[in-house]
C-alpha cells in the first residue's frame, strides 16, 4: 500500500521553539536581581525541550494511509509522549542544576516538569490537528481520484455501446442485396466499411469535429437508404459556423438511430428527419408516427448520449416531446472550451 510521509516544516518548528524559549525567560528578566547567565540557561533548555517534543511526535506519527483516518486520537500515543518528556525534562533539569548549581533542585525539577507538560501537550494537541487535516485532504483527494477513475471506466462503457445491432442489420441488408443482384451491392460495401472505419478511427476519442460526425452520418444514412429506400427523409442544415464544433463521435448516428427504432418507416409514410443549428444547439428532430407495436428498448440510447455530455461538457441534452414532433438539442461544444 502506498503511504505518505506528513510533514511540518522545518522553519515552524524551530522558530516556535525559539520564541517559547524567549517567551519563558521574560520573568527572569523580570525579577528584581535579573541573572542573564540564569536566563538563557532558561530559555536554552526549554528551546531544547521544545525541538525534542516537535521532532519526536512527527516521528512517532504513523505514516498515511487510508486505514489510519478512522483511528483518531491516539490516548496511548500521548502518554508515551508525556512519559518520554517527562524523562528528558528530568535530564534537562539535573543539566541546568549543573550549571546554575546554588538553585534548590526539587522547585526547579518540579517547575521544568509541569513546564514540559504544558508543552508536551500544546504541542501534541496542535500536531494531532493539523495531522488529521492532513489525513481529511488526503481522504479528499483519493475520493476524488477514485471519482475521476469511475467515471473514465463509465465513459468507456458508455462508448463501447455504441450500435450494438447495426451490424447485424447491415450484414442481413447486403445479405438480401446480394441474393437479389442488386446493383448498389458494391457501393453498400464500400460505405460499409467507410462507416466502420471511422468506428476505428473515432472509438478511441472522446470528441470529434462536427464536420466529421457528419461524415459518419452520411455513410451510416446511404446504409440506412439501402434498407428502407425512401422511407427516410433526412434534411441536414448546420451552420458552416458549426462545423468546426466538437461532438462526442456518433452522437447523431444515435439519434438517428433511435428515431427509426420507435417510429414507423415507410414509402407511403416516410420519417422525417431534420438535422439543423439553433444558436448554441445542434437540433435533431423528428416527426412521430410511433409504431403500433414498440421494440423493446432500455432507453440506453438516450441515457448514453446524455450521459457522455455531462461527462464531457457538465451540461445535460435538452429532450422535447410532443405528438407530433420529437425534439433533441446538443449544446455545441467549442474547440476552446474543451483542450
Amino acid at each position: 500500500m502506498n503511504k505518505k510521509t506528513f510533514k511540518v516544516s522545518n522553519k515552524i518548528i524551530w522558530l516556535s521553539s525559539f520564541f517559547l524559549g524567549v517567551l519563558t525567560s521574560v520573568p527572569k528578566i523580570a525579577e528584581r536581581h535579573f541573572n542573564p547567565f540564569e536566563a538563557v540557561v532558561n530559555a536554552v533548555i526549554t528551546f531544547l525541550f521544545a525541538l525534542f517534543i516537535w521532532y519526536y511526535n512527527i516521528l512517532t506519527l504513523p505514516a498515511y494511509t487510508s486505514r489510519d483516518v478512522a483511528n483518531g486520537f491516539s490516548v496511548m500515543r500521548l502518554i508515551r509522549s508525556l512519559a518520554v518528556g517527562m524523562v528528558v525534562m528530568f535530564v534537562l533539569a539535573c543539566v541546568q542544576q549543573v550549571l546554575i548549581s546554588y538553585l534548590s533542585f526539587g522547585p526547579v525539577a518540579l517547575m521544568i516538569g509541569i513546564r514540559g507538560i504544558l508543552i508536551n501537550l500544546t504541542f501534541y494537541m496542535f500536531l494531532h490537528l493539523l495531522y488529521q487535516s492532513y489525513q481529511n485532504q488526503e481522504v479528499g483527494i483519493e475520493l476524488e481520484r477514485t471519482k475521476a477513475d469511475n467515471l473514465g471506466a463509465q465513459y468507456e462503457l458508455l462508448k463501447q455501446q455504441v450500435n450494438p445491432h447495426f451490424l447485424f442489420n447491415s450484414l442481413n441488408t447486403l445479405k438480401y442485396m446480394v441474393e437479389s443482384n442488386d446493383k448498389h451491392t458494391v457501393d453498400f460495401i464500400l460505405k460499409l466499411s467507410d462507416f466502420y472505419r471511422y468506428t476505428l478511427e473515432s472509438r478511441k476519442l472522446d470528441l470529434i469535429r462536427l464536420s466529421e460526425e457528419l461524415d459518419i452520418l452520411n455513410a451510416y444514412v446511404f446504409l440506412l437508404k439501402a434498407r428502407f429506400e425512401d422511407g427516410i427523409d433526412l434534411s441536414i442544415t448546420v451552420n458552416e459556423t458549426h462545423h468546426a464544433s466538437l461532438i462526442p463521435p456518433f452522437t447523431l448516428q444515435l439519434l438517428v438511430e433511435n428515431c427509426i427504432k420507435h417510429n414507423v418507416v415507410s414509402l407511403e409514410h416516410p420519417l422525417q428527419i431534420r438535422i439543423y443549428s439553433d444558436e448554441e444547439y445542434i437540433v435533431v428532430e423528428n416527426g412521430v408516427q410511433l409504431k403500433r407495436t414498440p421494440e423493446s428498448s432500455m432507453g440506453m440510447g438516450l441515457e448514453n448520449i446524455n450521459q457522455r455530455y455531462i461527462h464531457l461538457l457538465d451540461k445535460k441534452i435538452e429532450i422535447r416531446a410532443s405528438e407530433t414532433l420529437f425534439t433533441i438539442k446538443l449544446p455545441v461544444i467549442h474547440a476552446n472550451h474543451h483542450h
